[in-house]
């Protein structure tokens, strides 16, 4: 029953936040040659904030959290594989991956029933990481998640998400910011490198077998 009045609250938070009249800041980030090679990685979950009721209700569940960023076979494709821990477990996914070009960085996420397309956005320091996203589920949502290459990172890099949230009009009650209070269960391992044709293989055969979770991170225990 909380869970239910959580769900509504946060479902009606959006309508009470103002957008901004401009957002200067608001852009996607312009890759250059070496942005592939500097996303290359592990980055900590630190913050996310969600129009979609249930990925805020996700959201608060988790304890801590990375990406682990790989290069495919292809130059211009990233796999991300995302590790969450939650409830005293390890969630793991690697259903998404990030295109990265000169003009711009683009995050495709294959989930049943979800097609999530992200962007990577300009920030003020290669030490953060990003990412807005779009998902359409009856209705567009908007979304945006910070990693950091640290646990913790600097109130200008904190205020500056803020800033990116408020713009897209996403108020303080739509953050949800990860605790990181116990134990980071899920332990890095080596992940074998895979070429684009056998990722987008593996994400088409998982839609099409695997029941889905109505999340953010569509994860799977390891």
């Amino acid at each position: 029953m909380m869970l239910v009045c959580a769900a509504i609250v946060l479902s009606l938070a959006h309508l009470f936040c103002a957008m901004p009249l401009h957002c200067e800041l608001l852009r996607p980030q312009i890759p250059d040659n070496a942005t592939a090679s500097k996303l290359v990685g592990k980055w900590f979950y630190i913050a996310g904030a969600s129009q979609f009721p249930l990925h805020l209700l996700e959201m608060v569940l988790i304890d801590n959290g990375y990406l682990h960023v790989n290069p495919t076979g292809h130059e211009q494709e990233l796999l991300i594989t995302q590790h969450v821990t939650v409830g005293g477990k390890c969630l793991s996914s690697n259903l998404t991956y990030l295109e990265v070009s000169i003009n711009n960085a683009t995050l495709i996420k294959y989930a049943k029933n979800e097609h999530i397309v992200g962007k990577l956005m300009n920030s003020s320091s290669e030490d953060i990481f990003l990412i807005q996203y779009q998902m359409h589920q009856e209705k567009n949502y908007t979304g945006l998640y910070l990693y950091a290459r640290n646990q913790s990172v600097t109130e200008a890099q904190m205020e500056e998400f803020r800033d990116h949230a408020n713009c897209l009009g996403l108020c303080e009650e739509e953050i949800i910011y990860a605790p990181w209070q116990k134990k980071e269960l899920c332990q890095m391992t080596e992940t074998k490198q895979m070429t684009p044709q056998a990722q987008r293989f593996q994400l088409q055969s998982y839609n099409s077998s695997e029941p889905s979770t109505a999340g953010h991170l569509q994860q799977r225990p390891t």
